[in-house]
């Protein structure tokens, strides 16, 4: 494969809204121009309070002409945690919708002294989240964001060296922490984004659909790639599983980045609803940041076709590995084999490497990819690295022949009486229920065995379903050991954009009065 160059017009669409990339570049110099303007130097940071919306590759482009850092937070958070990261990333300028910025500022959520940049929320995101006129305007203190860029003096230059993008990690125990990454010149972010296209499976002039988050690793690294190959890409305000494929048909879609919760929501439309749809123009599907349930992914192949592709990565190590439909076919279960410059081993609890098909903790290093450190918290970096490999903190194996299969996160797994209990494994059965819309399992305190399993459910709509039939459900499919003792059942479970459950507060009430906590 080629190193990607652009191609062709590319175009942004959100909702009315269509902006050639050439306009955004354009307003990307002017906009660096301003952020000098405004005292920022070089490493400084520039927070992104906002859902996916043409302004957001706007910001990127700019931070990264003026030598600064791009830090976009989950507009999910509640102000306190918005806050959190503006502190802990020392952001002074911060760039948002409307009603995200008053939220926040209604809550202390926002620094005094910090620059507010805003845009109104626009009007299809307004539609897609309910929010009214009055609530998607700028709030005081705010500066209209396109009457400020139009003000500005282009950057003459721009900034050695460039700036990048500071990453939040979910933060699902504990508070999240900042990836900062060691910018990157022209040549190798160009081989970079090579070495993502062919992990992604994507072409130059593919015509996509935005459906995950612009703060996340993996959407974001996405777009910029589809961006600077040349395509046609549809903001989607709010993923919605008809709509999704209605917008398929009607756009032409090519290729798309979806997750495996998104997966599932297709599947449980009526065959009727899903018959409707023509999407035979779908060449590409790729998914990833959470485990696919088997049934779910072997379900969607029957009816896309061989399309899907996986990958496994992290924010921190970034995209190592990917698996074709035919590959995850012959070894279902396998998230792929390493992508060309990658180092993969699988070592035991004393960091010694382990035979193929035996347990351990996964290592990986990514020649291509940037290093980073934790910002603010170096220690906690050098504590992941050693012998050149980082910890992904995933527990899983290698086949004879390479392909990796990933098993669970470390500090998800139960250990009970002595017994290693794997939730990922448990989940993934409880998904095949028909009643079951979301799921998660998890540990908790037990005097006999040290721990126990709990699952927490939310029941599809008008689902009657008990905790006495989820464990006979489970009873026919896995060992008795495996059944959670406790079965709660949820209106909602909180499960973040890029996929994966917040499993903190849910633990959070069995633990909160036992002598150690998870």
């Amino acid at each position: 494969m080629s190193r990607p160059t652009a191609t062709g017009t590319t175009r942004i669409r959100s909702g009315d809204r269509v902006a050639e990339m050439s306009d955004v570049r354009a307003r990307a110099l002017r906009a660096a121009g301003g952020i000098v303007a405004l005292g920022a130097r070089p490493g400084d940071r520039v927070a992104v309070l906002m859902r996916n919306d043409i302004a957001s590759f706007e910001i990127a482009s700019a931070t990264r002409l003026s030598g600064t850092w791009m830090v976009p937070i989950n507009w999910h958070f509640h102000p306190e945690e918005v806050r959190y990261v503006l502190e802990d990333s020392g952001a002074r300028i911060l760039l948002g919708h409307g009603d995200l910025l008053a939220r926040c500022l209604a809550c202390d959520g926002i620094p005094q002294g910090t620059t507010l940049l805003g845009v109104p929320t626009p009007p299809e995101i307004a539609a897609a989240y309910g929010v009214s006129s009055d609530q998607a305007a700028l709030p005081p203190g705010a500066t209209d964001w396109a009457t400020w860029v139009d003000a500005q003096t282009p950057l003459a230059d721009p900034v050695v060296p460039p700036g990048s993008t500071m990453l939040y990690t979910s933060g699902t125990t504990g508070r999240p922490k900042g990836v900062r990454r060691e910018p990157m010149d022209d040549a190798p972010l160009l081989d970079f984004y090579h070495h993502l296209s062919g992990v992604f499976g994507i072409r130059a002039g593919m015509r996509t659909v935005m459906t995950g988050p612009l703060y996340h690793s993996a959407p974001l690294a996405y777009a910029q790639v589809g961006l600077r190959l040349g395509c046609d890409m549809l903001l989607m305000p709010r993923f919605d599983a008809e709509g999704f494929l209605a917008l398929v048909e009607r756009e032409r879609i090519t290729h798309c980045h979806l997750v495996p919760t998104m997966l599932v929501r297709l599947l449980r439309l009526p065959l009727e609803v899903r018959d409707r749809y023509d999407v035979s123009s779908l060449e590409s599907v790729t998914h990833g940041a959470a485990p696919c349930p088997p049934e779910v992914k072997r379900a969607i192949i029957e009816w896309w076709g061989p399309i899907l592709r996986e990958y496994y990565g992290s924010t921190e190590c970034s995209l190592i590995a990917s698996a074709s439909s035919a590959e995850w076919l012959a070894r279902p279960g396998t998230v792929g084999l390493p992508s060309p410059g990658a180092r993969v081993e699988v070592r035991d609890e004393d960091g010694r490497p382990v035979s193929a098909g035996t347990l351990g903790e996964i290592w990986v290093r990514l020649a291509q990819a940037p290093d980073f450190t934790y910002h603010n918290r170096d220690d906690a970096r050098r504590e992941m690295e050693h012998d050149g490999l980082l910890a992904t903190g995933d527990l899983g194996s290698l086949d004879s022949d390479g392909y990796i299969y990933v098993q669970d996160r470390k500090k998800d797994m139960v250990i009970s009486g002595g017994v290693n209990i794997y939730p990922a494994e448990v989940e993934a059965v409880l998904a095949g229920h028909p009643e079951v819309r979301d799921c998660a399992v998890f540990g908790i305190p037990d005097e006999e065995y040290g721990e126990s399993l709990a699952c927490a459910i939310e029941r599809e709509p008008g689902s009657t379903l008990d905790a006495d039939t989820v464990r006979d459900w489970l009873r026919g499919r896995l060992a008795s050991y495996k059944v959670p003792r406790v079965v709660a059942f949820h209106d909602a479970l909180p499960r973040l954009d890029n996929g994966k459950i917040y499993k903190t507060g849910l633990r959070e009430p069995y633990w909160r009065d036992a002598r150690r906590r998870i």
